[in-house]
């Protein structure tokens, strides 16, 4: 065990984990194919996709316009080759993330965070290698760990993730909440904006900016999202014609039976509002004297955890979020965070069963994989409810203020 404890050790298991995912991919890549989702990112990057040409010959462009770039440099190597660039990209992210976890004041206390990451990618990675949110993950968990002594830079780092993945503007909420130098930070944020409208401008796509959030809304109910368990369970026992089926359209495997559309309507709604109820009790806390750095950490936690369980989407990448939360979280303090690490474990290991493992029975309502989506979507449920009250909490003693 005293191994494992030292240094150097971490970056044996990195490149363990990393070589196995890499021979995984070869797999496929060595014959020319892709790899789940990576197959429709080839199409978009050899078929000249951008912003400005949304004719759907392929499939809608679900994503902000950031996602271009590692989608497009992914293909400097020809298609036969495109997932194992793309597989390369992901691997050279995650040990700028592993370095950064590691060095300086976290050479110590960074060792085993760092090995909860790397038993977490050991479940995840047939996800994280294979979708936008691998690239997006190392880059918001560098946000988090640079967040209290450098919180602009974090604000950029999180802000050019944003425009890549919706998801970390999850994270920058409360960070941008909890810093005294709020200001800054927020600028920060809107000069990338900037950036990136103008770059979209020149690039003749301007208009289709926000098109991402509108191919999201015209989404239904996705098989996974906590709140099409009911639907998952109709299809189980084929009740008033509730079934699982494709939207081809989208590439995404949905829920359909009475009240279904309903709720899709719905969802968008209520993630607002859970965003907004998540953001008073930062407030909360943080006018209560909350300690700072915990506070966003914590609200990360929240807020992520809220983007997914309120999510009508809900795929099982989405997972993927919440673990540069729990790695910054472990490292700021191993003990207070020991119960949302090892949920965020349970959860990994299930959907691990769910995919790749057995998806196929899953989307054929299979009671057993239903019954294993259920355990997954509850265990969120649980962890969502920790975060809240951990959120609480924070505001009931004064403590000392830690982020600048």
């Amino acid at each position: 065990m005293a191994w494992f404890a030292r240094p150097g050790s971490i970056w044996w298991g990195f490149a363990v984990v990393h070589l196995y995912f890499l021979a995984w991919m070869a797999s496929f890549f060595l014959h020319g194919d892709t790899f789940s989702d990576t197959e429709q990112y080839r199409q978009w990057a050899f078929g000249g996709y951008n912003p400005a040409n949304l004719d759907g010959k392929i499939s809608p462009w679900v994503y902000p316009v950031l996602a271009q770039i590692p989608i497009f440099l992914a293909g400097v190597a020809g298609p036969a080759l495109y997932l194992l660039v793309w597989t390369l990209l992901i691997t050279a992210l995650n040990a700028v993330g592993l370095w950064y976890l590691t060095r300086g004041p976290r050479r110590r206390s960074g060792i085993a965070p760092a090995w909860w990451w790397l038993f977490f990618t050991v479940f995840m990675g047939y996800l994280s290698f294979a979708r936008v949110e691998g690239i997006t993950a190392p880059i918001v968990m560098i946000a988090l760990l640079c967040a209290a002594q450098r919180p602009v830079v974090a604000s950029v780092l999180l802000s050019v993730a944003t425009w890549i993945k919706v998801w970390p503007a999850a994270v920058l909420v409360p960070v941008v909440i909890a810093s005294r130098r709020r200001l800054p930070m927020i600028a920060a944020g809107a000069g990338v904006t900037a950036v990136v409208a103008v770059g979209t401008y020149l690039s003749g796509g301007f208009s289709h900016i926000m098109d991402f959030l509108i191919n999201q809304g015209e989404r239904g109910m996705q098989l996974e999202a906590t709140f099409s368990t009911p639907w998952v369970w109709l299809s189980v026992f084929h009740i008033d014609g509730s079934t699982i089926a494709d939207n081809v359209a989208i590439n995404s495997t949905e829920v359909y039976g009475p009240g279904a559309d309903a709720a899709a309507f719905l969802m968008q709604p209520l993630l607002i509002v859970a965003a907004l109820a998540g953001a008073v009790l930062l407030l909360r806390a943080l006018k209560r004297g909350a300690e700072r750095e915990e506070l966003f950490l914590e609200g990360a936690l929240l807020m992520v955890t809220a983007f997914i369980v309120f999510n009508k989407v809900g795929s099982p990448q989405f997972i993927i979020w919440l673990a540069p939360v729990i790695v910054a979280g472990l490292t700021h303090n191993f003990d207070r965070w020991k119960v949302p690490a090892t949920l965020l474990m349970a959860i990994a290991v299930t959907t691990f069963v769910i995919y790749p493992l057995f998806y196929t029975p899953l989307i054929h309502a299979h009671p057993v994989m239903a019954a294993v989506l259920t355990a997954r979507n509850v265990l969120l449920v649980v962890l969502l409810w920790w975060s809240v009250q951990r959120t609480v909490e924070l505001g009931r003693k004064p403590s000392k203020v830690l982020v600048s």
